[in-house]
């Protein structure tokens, strides 16, 4: 793809620039009028001082470029050529938003023009630019990602395991940091020794590239080359845009924490009205020209508050629209009757025996050999290593270490990819490797891969899948390595979890989980990785949100997933021979979670018991025991009771994680106390 700057006039290209920065600045005036008059209540974050930039770079850029952007954005979006009626209707709330009035001004979404994320996030942005900037890499189509960040950024993980990852593989992204001096109320000087940011560029042996960010024109110049850099495949390169903000951080909030004598000078060499004299005096333009450029500007702008007020607000309807790409899939709103998995899925009681880890890395090479937009990504998942427990061995050299990417150590570095990847089309399969390293790339998964769907209004969509190892309960892994974390990621909106417990599950869920076009965690244990189990050969799905029966009864159900079930029904046999018929549900997924089934079965036996491996105070058995007690409370012959592991770190002593997780005995105790 050519760069989308045309062969214009210098004159022309200027008055471009002047137009550009003319809506920018009448659009965010306006909004701070509404802001102060009480008709807009919102955060917001004004772009005075910062014009020049998105009008420097814009020229460049065609609507297939990708960009992703921060909370101070107006100016951003604007330039990129997002509708300014889309733009306002959001900012007002309404139905005709960018964003259906879900997302608002700091999550403003476009992607007819390439605007794919503003990221309320300091820094958070970077990791999925790269992932838009792979995508682009691995269908050959040219587009060039531009991320915009603020200085305070640069000080943050992300942007070192964004930079590390984009210069490895040299992806063709731009980084432009709009360096205002404050990193929110903080100045440069208080929170880097760094003399020049751009300078940061060169460790990770990425150019740098510091430019008047104030000047249209320079920054025109520095874009463009970097630019052109990166549609050649020659890699990204960091931009630092120096320019002065000229108010607080944000509207309302003082400026006494500016150094007085600097913001003075910054607002009488404020970009807007400095080009325009310098228009002026270069002749490119007369003052009716200019006059005209800013009078309908303002009334662009002013149509556009207009429209925005008219407008109807989002339905009732829209507030669990967009969560999923299907509502059903929301736990609260899945009123489905209890379902058997489908007539077309495989039989159990096939003859071959695999192990579970086998059984995830036979779901891989399938998924890579049907589907093109599958990618791997992960910490050492690239042969000879084939990763940790070798999962993925022999798939690189298969398909190709383009596809089955080995990583940084840089979990965020890695979700964030794969979230950008799959809002560019692709499906990726990022690996977490061990569940207890969730805790560093919560935000990616959490703010991110979880929300973008239903802040885009539905304009975006994120279908990745997450795979993750529990190490709980084998020995010797500590407190760091065991936990099981699905309470964590069942409790945000917008993601599904997936716990297999045997090989042919773990198969054909893994599979549905990569089909699927919504953000799925998939959880796989350490302590049935090796076990064998019936697994069919070739394609074929389990559908989410259907539990299983793995042993019928009438006594009592105990529901688990994962590792524990194979404790569950070690129980029940034990029960068998004392005559208790217990009914063993095995759940699957947790989101989409089959209440029907749960509802069905604690109906039929009057009693329940929950195992699952995490910590039991607040674990996702309370929410089972909650959903149980309200629907079935005058059928119960017993309370709810519930196995799981107890409110302490995993220990590190055999003696110890014995006692720890849950278990036969306790599973028995717990049936024994139901029945009495």
């Amino acid at each position: 793809m050519a760069s989308a700057a045309k062969a214009i006039t210098a004159r022309d290209r200027s008055i471009r620039f002047y137009t550009t920065m003319a809506r920018i600045s009448a659009a965010d005036k306006a909004i701070q009028r509404g802001l102060a008059a009480g008709e807009l209540q919102f955060q917001y974050y004004p772009a005075g001082g910062q014009e020049a930039i998105p009008a420097g770079i814009e020229p460049h850029l065609s609507r297939d470029d990708y960009a992703v952007i921060t909370y101070r954005c107006i100016h951003d979006i604007v330039a990129k050529g997002t509708p300014l009626r889309e733009i306002m209707a959001e900012m007002y709330g309404k139905a005709a938003g960018t964003s259906k009035g879900k997302g608002g001004p700091m999550h403003l979404s476009d992607p007819r023009s390439g605007l794919m994320v503003t990221t309320g996030i300091v820094g958070a942005g970077l990791p999925i630019a790269n992932g838009l900037a792979l995508a682009a890499q691995l269908q050959k189509s040219g587009r060039v990602t531009i991320v915009n960040f603020g200085d305070g950024a640069t000080s943050t993980g992300a942007f070192h395991e964004a930079l590390t990852l984009a210069s490895v593989w040299q992806l063709p992204v731009v980084f432009v940091c709009q360096n205002n001096q404050y990193a929110e109320y903080t100045s440069l000087a208080e929170y880097t020794r760094s003399s020049s940011l751009a300078a940061k560029a060169a460790a990770y042996e990425i150019p740098g590239v510091c430019v008047d960010g104030t000047d249209p024109r320079a920054v025109y110049a520095a874009a463009g080359d970097a630019i052109e850099r990166a549609r050649s495949g020659k890699g990204p390169t960091f931009i630092e845009a120096t320019c002065h903000r000229l108010q607080g951080h944000a509207f309302g909030s003082d400026d006494s924490h500016m150094e007085k004598t600097a913001l003075e000078a910054a607002k009488k060499a404020a970009p807007v009205p400095v080009f325009r004299a310098l228009l002026l005096a270069e002749k490119i333009a007369t003052e009716a020209e200019l006059a005209e450029i800013d009078r309908r500007a303002r009334a662009e702008v002013d149509e556009a508050i207009r429209f925005a007020r008219d407008a109807s607000a989002p339905s009732a309807d829209e507030l669990y629209t967009d969560v999923f790409a299907s509502s059903t899939a929301i736990p609260e709103l899945d009123q489905r009757a209890p379902m058997r998995a489908a007539g077309t899925t495989p039989s159990k009681d096939a003859t071959r025996k695999i192990t579970f880890g086998a059984a995830v890395g036979e779901a891989l090479d399938i998924a890579l050999g049907r589907d093109q937009r599958v990618v791997l990504l992960g910490e050492d998942i690239a042969d000879p290593a084939g990763g940790v427990v070798k999962t993925t061995a022999g798939l690189s050299s298969k398909y190709g270490r383009d596809r089955v990417r080995p990583t940084p150590i840089a979990e965020s570095a890695i979700v964030g990819a794969a979230i950008g990847a799959a809002l560019a089309g692709m499906r990726p399969v990022a690996e977490i490797m061990i569940n207890d390293f969730f805790a560093v790339c919560m935000d990616q998964v959490a703010n991110h891969a979880a929300k973008l769907r239903y802040m885009s209004g539905g304009r975006t969509s994120v279908p990745l899948t997450i795979r993750t190892l529990t190490a709980g309960n084998v020995g010797s892994f500590g407190a760091q390595h065991s936990q099981s974390l699905e309470a964590w990621l069942a409790h945000t909106p917008g993601l599904k979890i997936v716990y297999p417990s045997t090989p042919y599950e773990a198969k054909g869920l893994l599979l549905s989980c990569i089909d699927d076009d919504d953000p799925c965690v998939f959880f796989e244990s350490m302590r049935t990785y090796f076990t064998p189990g019936p697994v069919p050969e070739g394609y074929y799905t389990i559908p989410l949100g259907v539990a299983d029966i793995k042993r019928p009864g009438k006594d009592v159900t105990i529901i688990s997933y994962g590792w524990p079930l194979a404790e569950a029904l070690a129980a029940a046999d034990t029960l068998a021979e004392e005559g208790v018929e217990a009914e063993v549900l095995d759940l699957r997924t947790i989101v989409p979670l089959d209440r029907a089934a749960v509802l069905e079965s604690v109906g039929r036996t009057g009693r329940a018991l929950i195992v699952h491996a995490a910590v039991e105070f607040a674990g996702f058995g309370a929410e089972l025991a909650s959903i149980i007690h309200q629907n079935l409370h005058g059928q119960l012959l017993a309370p709810v009771r519930r196995v799981g592991a107890k409110y302490t770190p995993v220990p590190f002593s055999q003696a110890l994680e014995s006692l720890h997780f849950p278990n036969q005995p306790r599973i028995l105790d717990a049936v024994h106390t139901l029945l009495s």
